[in-house]
């Protein structure tokens, strides 16, 4: 596989995988780019406890067991730990973002050095990182 190149929000994580028509045309590309290359993207396990605790409140559409089954066994995914650099990372940023899980993935994406595919405003107007919107 070639290096990675993008990290995925939470919301395009469950887009790509069950609302694909959601997507803006710049993160199909990205993604469609990404897949035909036969490299992967990478997700943070901070994505895998907000999916969960999307599915839990029932404001996730599809099946959680699907999404993590998808996740788990499509190579396409890698899947990024919370490591202690992140979270040194998470301390430096400041108080742009408020959302803890915004910050832990911004932190990921900054540690990594890839781009991170989003279509929250608040991390876009944060300018933290290198976004695909």
């Amino acid at each position: 596989m070639l290096e990675l190149r993008f990290l995925l929000d939470t919301h395009i994580v469950v887009r790509w995988l069950s609302e694909p028509r959601r997507l803006t045309r710049e993160q199909k590309r990205a993604l469609e780019v990404t897949v035909h290359r036969g490299s992967q993207v990478a997700v943070s396990a901070m994505s895998l406890l907000e999916i969960a605790a999307l599915f839990g409140k029932d404001r996730l559409a599809g099946s959680m067991t699907a999404i993590f089954e998808k996740l788990e066994t499509d190579p396409v995914f890698v899947l990024l730990p919370i490591t202690l650099e992140i979270a040194t990372e998470v301390a430096t940023m400041g108080g742009t973002l408020s959302d803890p899980a915004d910050r832990a993935i911004v932190a990921t994406a900054r540690v990594h050095r890839l781009r991170l595919v989003t279509s929250d405003q608040r991390i876009i107007e944060s300018k933290l990182v290198s976004v695909v919107d």
